[in-house]
């Protein structure tokens, strides 16, 4: 037996431009019943019950609003809450465990912010019925001999504070217009604040108004207001971004640190290694986005994290991905052919009024990604721009003439008009199957129609990947591409960019702060060190066992393989095996030490 789906993006869904095509050629319609309607607001709405699954309305709808899919019959008596008709629907719930720190990891779009709401008592789990909610002990019924029952019973008796850390802090100079230090001492309810302000590198600009801060400091912010609250439950969303690794651990410390305290604490993140390094237990979430969401049973760490990675969760007999991550584990070619360079450069320098970057001489070889590491504020973004052509070098100069396609840091959403109407007036290449394989694996098919003044970060980030990848060019330069998108996303976008390059003779350099990915895609490094906001030096690319080596060990981290899936893993500070491999000077895996 099958639990049908239906489910409209109502968004996309727009009556006045279409045929009702999906009304019109609706075989169950046809046969005079009412399986497709159109509603009160215009919106087609779908009958669960008397849809076949025929998919004819799917294929039919010229906006890919509609999606219909079976689910396991059992799944509905674990439905947890539904929106409406034709809305998102989550089954299960995560289990926030007192004095651990429980990750959530999967795509966007498949519950974790409904979770998220559910689990801190801001919304009433409606189990599907939203025309008809029950009572709370119809909804304690479901958690009847689970962990969680009585984690909801405080919920409903109001008495469980909860603390969040939003994932939109660009949105807090809207709502607050003086300095981050007043921010964070009026929610200072522990005391704490200049003990955060100190560990989270805040205090020496925390007295500037907020609208000046960085992303990063604005990151930052954020989890040490919410960290200063006096809750039992704190849950923390992407806090990792615009932080570069070295912020990325001092935020873990404070976060680790309320786990310690006794405290319940869940977070969701896409960096993989900061995840891994912060979490106890693991619930891995699967689903279609905006369709349903399923959350899979709480594992250790390391164990949901090669369930995701794998695609597969073998106690529900589920695959929600066609194959496996696979990493590379058969050590490193030290030394590799000889290719052409698609661009060349000398040692360049670039001054600014308070910052000096100097660039070691280098290239970039056809058929070859280069990955970008380094701290905030030490000129990789300038370098990119150099290589670009949209930053003359003070000193020194880029060799060769090749063309390259740029995707800034920092994207803008001031476009008036859809996302189709803004890549039409891009210089993209026409048709071709690389074009078509990124459009696949970023999903920017469905994003066509939707106004760009209203996409998420990680829709906005998937179009401007997209577009650069999309332009006739020799070189590919990406600025932090994996910013505000998941970890799905990023696979994908990982994969189809090693495809693109190595199959077309293409070269490509990703400036990016998640090891992870950067482990997975680049053949070579580049290393940006010094100080930030200050001066900054940026080698020549090296090979990546090299370059990786150099980096973690600056950040005082070594990394081992995971036995089972190949994956980087961050070794626990002062570990049998980390000790022994810093005795090795052999950072990163087996590497080979700095000569």
């Amino acid at each position: 037996m099958v639990h049908r789906v239906a489910a409209l993006d109502f968004e996309s869904c727009n009556s006045k431009k279409c045929q009702l095509e999906c009304i019109r050629f609706c075989p169950v319609n046809l046969a005079d019943d009412e399986c497709i309607v159109l509603g009160d607001t215009g919106k087609a709405v779908i009958s669960e019950e008397l849809c076949t699954g025929c998919g004819i309305c799917i294929k039919k709808c010229p906006f890919e609003a509609i999606t219909i899919l079976n689910l396991a019959e059992e799944l509905k008596e674990d439905r947890v809450h539904q929106y409406g008709v034709n809305t998102f629907r989550l089954y299960r719930l995560p289990l926030p465990k007192k004095g651990q720190v429980v990750g959530l990891v999967g795509g966007n779009g498949i519950g974790k912010t409904t979770a998220l709401n559910i689990l801190s008592g801001n919304l009433k789990p409606n189990l599907g019925r939203w025309e008809d909610p029950p009572k709370w002990e119809e909804v304690l019924d479901l958690f009847v001999g689970t962990e969680l029952k009585s984690y909801m019973e405080r919920i409903m008796a109001g008495e469980l504070r909860a603390s969040l850390k939003p994932q939109a802090v660009y949105e807090i100079p809207h709502l607050w217009k003086a300095d981050g230090r007043s921010l964070l001492e009026k929610y200072d309810e522990r005391g704490v604040a200049d003990e955060l302000g100190e560990s989270l590198s805040l205090s020496e600009g925390w007295g500037r108004d907020v609208n000046q801060l960085s992303g990063g400091e604005l990151q930052r912010l954020a989890v040490a207001v919410a960290a200063a609250r006096d809750a039992d439950f704190y849950f923390f969303d992407e806090p990792s971004s615009y932080n570069d690794i070295y912020q990325r651990l001092a935020v873990s410390r404070v976060i680790r640190g309320l786990a310690e305290a006794g405290k319940y604490v869940m977070l969701v993140e896409h960096d993989l290694t900061f995840l891994d390094y912060m979490s106890d237990y693991v619930h891995v979430m699967y689903g279609e986005a905006g369709v349903y969401g399923i959350v899979a049973g709480i594992t250790p760490a390391r164990t949901g994290i090669n369930l995701l990675l794998d695609g597969y969760i073998p106690a529900e007999n589920v695959r929600f991905r066609d194959s496996p991550v696979v990493f590379q584990t058969g050590g490193f070619q030290q030394e590799t052919p000889e290719t052409a360079a698609a661009s060349e450069y000398t040692g360049m320098v670039k001054n600014y009024k308070e910052f000096k970057l100097t660039v070691e001489p280098g290239s970039l070889k056809i058929g070859e990604i280069v990955g970008v590491l380094g701290a905030n504020a030490l000129g990789k973004t300038t370098f990119a721009k150099m290589l670009a052509g949209l930053v003359e070098p003070d000193e020194g100069r880029i060799l060769s003439k090749a063309r390259v396609s740029y995707k800034p840091q920092y994207l803008s959403s001031d476009y008036d008009g859809s996302v189709a109407q803004l890549l039409e007036e891009s210089d993209l290449a026409e048709v071709s199957e690389a074009r078509s394989q990124f459009e696949t694996a970023l999903g920017v098919s469905k994003l066509m129609d939707k106004d760009v003044s209203k996409l998420s970060g990680g829709e906005l980030q998937r179009v401007a990947i997209y577009s650069c990848l999309s332009r006739e060019a020799d070189i590919y330069a990406l600025d932090e591409p994996s910013a505000f998108i998941d970890i799905e996303d990023r696979i994908s976008f990982g994969k189809a960019i090693q495809h693109y390059v190595r199959s077309y003779g293409k070269s490509a350099l990703i400036v990016d702060h998640d090891l992870q990915l950067i482990d997975i895609v680049a053949d070579v490094i580049m290393i940006f060190s010094g100080e930030s906001s200050v001066r900054g030096l940026a080698s020549p690319p090296l090979p990546k066992d090299k370059a990786m080596n150099r980096f973690l060990k600056d950040l005082g981290v070594t990394y081992r393989r995971d036995f089972e899936s190949g994956r980087p893993r961050v070794n626990k500070s002062g570990s049998k095996l980390d000790r022994e491999q810093k005795d090795a000077d052999s950072y990163y895996y087996l590497a080979a030490p700095e000569t």
